[in-house]
Formats: C-alpha cells, structure tokens, sequence
C-alpha cells in the first residue's frame, strides 16, 4: 500500500537524494576483480558430492522392514536407510530407542534380513529391550567418513541428515539418551569414530570386530588384499596416509577425553578368537585403557569374522549392554 506524505499526518517527509558522483576505472576494475575472485573462491570452498555413487541401495525384503529414501542436501539428490519397527512399536503410542547399525565393507543389504530377524527373535523373547534398528547406507568401502575430495560426505549425511529425518518421522527417544551405534568391521570401525567423535549423540559404542583398527593400515585383511587397500585410501583419504591416520578411531579417542567426561559413554568391544584381525583389536583395547575410557572388552571362542555368530555368541550379554546403555 502507497501513503501519500502530503496527505498523511506524522509522514516521514520526502528527502531529495542527489545522484552519486560515478567511480573512477580504477575503483569499477577492482570491485570487479572482487566480484570475480570471492565467487570463485567461494565455488572452490563448496565440495561436490558424487551421486553417482549408489546412495540409494536396493530395498531389503525382511519382516518389519522398510527402506525409507529422503532427499539429502548434502549430496543435492535421494539417499536411503533401510528401518525395522518391533511389533511393540505398531501396538502403542510409546517413544522407542533406536539402535544405529553400520555395516562393512561392502554394504550390508544382503545382511540386513537375518540381522533383522534375530534382533526381532531377541526383542519378542525379552532378551533386548525394544529398540528402532536403523540400517545405515554407508557406501561400501568408505570407512564412514567423509571423503577428503568431498564425493562421499558419508559421516555428515549420516550425522546431520539420517538421524534427524529418523527422529523425525518414527516415534524416537530423539535425545543421545535414546541411541546407540553399533557396526561390525568396518561399521565396527565407523562405531568408535563417530560415537567417539560426537558423544553428545549417542548414549553406548558397540565395535564388533572393527577394522581397520592400526594407524599403519596393514593388518592381515590389507596384507591379503593390496588392491583393496589401496582403493580405500584413494577414494577416502586422495592416497595420503596421514589422513586415514588422522580420521582414524585412534584419534577419536584422544580427541574425545575431555568430552566424554560431560557425556561419559557405555563402550563395548566384542570379538571372536578365530577372527584374524583380533591383534589390532587387543591394540585398540590398550589404547582405550592407557586413555583412561571404560569399556567392556569380549573375546568368544570358535568365531571367526562373522557378524551373526558373534551377535549370537554374545548371548545375554547383548541384551545387558542395550539396556546399559539406555539407562534400563
């Protein structure tokens, strides 16, 4: 709406502005310049993720379980997590814990149905508490990190878009009090960084048989496989090894002493004696305890590198780090 000055009373009253005298050339020359270099610079600062890259996995058929798929500004294009929902969930209005679950190295689809139906067996039987399982989609072979190129921002999808869009659209305990990181191998591995690395998120930390756990990158599963090696530290690292060292979960516990103490944390670390890569798990359980972190450290006999017969092997212990955990 336009008001006349002239017409209404207590109007600011027109101000005559003359023109601004022009700039000189030198002055337009380096505003342009200006112009040009801040919005490169800026282009420059803002890494381009590579949606090529399978963000969105096949839909995992299992009892109770839903692949949900949002879009993820992060990446500028739609990411998914696959959900299982125990039964308690669909008979009442009551809010639930989530469990994160992160897999290994080659993604975890095809793992997410028996792990889905075990962890449903456990909850109906009362050895669990009932608990929201959220199925990361991690990308195979990105050690849930952000990449240092910026194609697979994995850990900031993870912690600023998968977990909110969860507490969102599922009845969540939306507080750390309410959550828990679990992976196995390298999802064991992406468990101690992350939960290490942002203890205001997560109640507990389970790393099952989490690998690769050295700075050196050279444990048996490297020794067996240099390509694969090699390829991690490319697409995660540009090929630098000190920046896998300096994401590594050994690093993230150094860095989180203090921080724990206003958020101390329940920590597990499980794995089976037949599992070649137990050494470097026994050097991170030493690390832990030189630092000063409390955790529970278990070896099972007869188990090799096999998620579902640890988690099975576990037993009731399993039950009693949830709960632990969460308080109950």
């Amino acid at each position: 709406m336009f008001i006349s000055p002239s017409k209404s009373r207590g109007a600011i009253p027109l101000i005559s502005l003359r023109p601004l005298p022009p700039l000189s050339p030198l002055l337009q020359l380096m505003l342009a310049l200006l112009l040009v270099f801040g919005a490169q610079g800026h282009t420059a600062a803002q890494p381009i993720a590579d949606r090529t890259l399978p963000w969105v996995t096949p839909s995992a058929q299992a009892p109770q379980v839903t692949q949900r798929i949002f879009e993820s500004v992060t990446v500028g294009g739609p990411v998914s997590y696959h959900v299982y929902l125990p039964k308690v969930y669909l008979k009442t209005p009551d809010r639930l814990p989530v469990l994160y679950w992160l897999h290994g190295t080659e993604g975890g689809i095809a793992g997410i149905a028996p792990l889905s139906r075990f962890i449903d067996e456990a909850i109906e039987a009362g050895r669990y508490p009932p608990m929201i399982v959220v199925f990361v989609n991690g990308l195979p072979r990105r050690l849930w990190a952000d990449s240092k190129d910026g194609a697979s921002p994995v850990e900031t999808v993870f912690i600023r878009e998968v977990i909110p869009d969860v507490d969102r659209n599922f009845r969540t305990i939306a507080a750390r009090e309410g959550r828990i990181i679990e992976g196995f191998s390298m999802g064991g591995y992406g468990a101690a960084r992350l939960g290490l690395k942002h203890p205001q998120l997560f109640a507990g930390i389970s790393i099952l048989a989490g690998g690769p756990m050295d700075l050196e990158f050279q444990g048996p599963r490297a020794a067996r496989s240099p390509r694969l090696r090699e390829q991690i530290l490319r697409e995660v690292s540009g090929g630098e090894l000190s920046h896998f060292q300096s994401i590594s979960p050994w690093v993230a516990a150094e860095s989180a002493v203090k921080s724990l103490r206003p958020h101390p944390l329940v920590i597990r670390q499980a794995i089976g004696e037949r599992d070649d890569t137990i050494e470097l798990t026994r050097r991170f359980r030493d690390h832990l305890d030189r630092l000063g972190i409390d955790h529970e450290y278990i070896e099972l006999p007869g188990i090799g590198h096999d998620p579902l017969a640890l988690i099975r092997g576990l037993g009731a212990a399993g039950g009693r780090f949830y709960r632990k955990a969460l308080g109950l």
